[in-house]
């Protein structure tokens, strides 16, 4: 498809640098079945109905905004060298590769210093792009990184202010569990241990999943045709109690509800014959209208920037005029875009 058939005028004010407080008190636009109406997040509990299975995200995200010093070489000239990272993509337990600035002042084999117990080794380089070897690895590993790092803030918030204290609470779920993520599930910023207590209340269900996000999430698509685009890839987990509670839930007509696109990219890459299948694996489906959807029936959202592959997977979604006129209407009505932004609740097009 045209790549231009999923763009739209955002104004640069409608992009969210805070998040408001409390969380579920942001706006939410409903779509379903071509009517758009407005809502706030605190309202999802009249929304759903009793048997709906919300799938939620347990990623956690990694302090993976670093700050490392490069040692002055003894023949190369010069002092030490402090280089910014930000850790995109992990290789191993203890090997990411991630984005490097300047980048120019590092070398293979350079070793660099993050704090007095935490340094890693350049193994490769690509531009801006290197793959670093750390000294320590996996837990002890994470626990270093949030000893010195900060937030990975999205490319879009960084460029205007840099990430702070507010940040370490407000860029993670209150469900998140499992250490991985470079960029936070953005749906599941908007939940309150309030909130998921009135939806358990109304008697929605809650079915849990890890996708690992990557900052591959971020990049613009620069092909002129979908199908000219090379996909990111994330790795994701689904175990075999999910796999069955949204079966079973599936077999008795219950709605499944993917808390962000990263759980609806988990839950298609999932399906086989009709069903959820546990497993554990990269993926990089890549879903443009015409896409059959398998297993999800709506989605809770945030809202995406123009010509990006998260519009055009709401697009598959809900139907990519309706979603052309629901972005109009939340523009028009100074709805707040992307990570730190409102939210939606759309659900599959018949």
């Amino acid at each position: 498809m045209d790549v231009s058939l999923f763009d739209f005028d955002l104004p640069e004010r409608a992009i969210a640098l805070r998040p408001v407080s409390p969380r579920d008190s942001a706006k939410m636009l409903h779509v379903q079945s071509g009517q758009i109406t407005d809502h706030h997040v605190s309202d999802l509990p009249s929304l759903l109905q009793a048997g709906d299975v919300l799938v939620l995200n347990e990623t956690k995200v990694l302090r993976a905004a670093l700050t490392a010093v490069r040692p002055a070489r003894a023949h190369g000239g010069g002092g030490d060298v402090t280089i910014d990272l930000n850790l995109h993509k992990r290789e191993s337990d203890n090997v990411w590769r991630a984005f490097a600035r300047p980048a120019k002042r590092l070398k293979i084999d350079d070793v660099i210093a993050f704090s007095d117990d935490l340094t890693a080794k350049v193994m490769a380089k690509d531009a801006a792009d290197v793959t670093l070897s750390f000294s320590k690895s996996g837990e002890a590993l994470s626990a270093a990184s949030e000893a010195c790092g900060a937030p990975p803030l999205p490319p879009y918030i960084a460029r205007k202010r840099a990430p702070d204290e507010a940040d370490i609470e407000d860029y993670q779920t209150v469900f998140a569990r499992e250490t991985g993520s470079v960029a936070a599930p953005t749906a599941g910023l908007h939940f309150t241990p309030q909130l998921l207590a009135q939806l358990e209340a109304a008697g929605v269900e809650f079915a849990k999943l890890t996708l690992h996000v990557g900052a591959g999430t971020f990049l613009p698509v620069k092909s002129d045709n979908t199908d000219d685009h090379v996909m990111h890839s994330e790795y994701f987990e689904i175990s075999a109690e999910t796999a069955a509670q949204i079966n079973t839930a599936r077999a008795r007509a219950g709605r499944i509800i993917a808390v962000g696109t990263t759980a609806l990219r988990a839950l298609e890459s999932s399906s086989q014959d009709g069903k959820l299948v546990a497993q554990s694996r990269e993926t990089d489906i890549f879903i443009t209208p015409g896409y059959n959807f398998n297993i999800v029936d709506g989605l809770m959202t945030n809202f995406h920037l123009p010509k990006s592959t998260l519009f055009m997977l709401v697009s598959a979604l809900a139907g990519r005029e309706v979603m052309q006129a629901a972005y109009a209407h939340a523009i028009e009505n100074d709805y707040r875009f992307y990570s730190y932004g409102d939210s939606s609740l759309l659900w599959r097009a018949s």
